[in-house]
């Protein structure tokens, strides 16, 4: 029990949320690249 009030596990569990949350914005970037690079491609063939 005394394990789960460790000030390491609290400061290890903000570094991963951190960690996700970083991922994350990345991850929306990447999407947002994709999309762009698709819609790009559209109009190449489209045209």
């Amino acid at each position: 029990m005394s394990e789960n009030l460790n000030p390491n596990n609290i400061n290890n569990d903000d570094f991963n949320l951190i960690n996700e949350e970083r991922d994350y914005k990345d991850l929306i970037i990447r999407l947002v690249e994709i999309k762009s690079t698709i819609a790009l491609l559209k109009k190449t063939i489209f045209k």
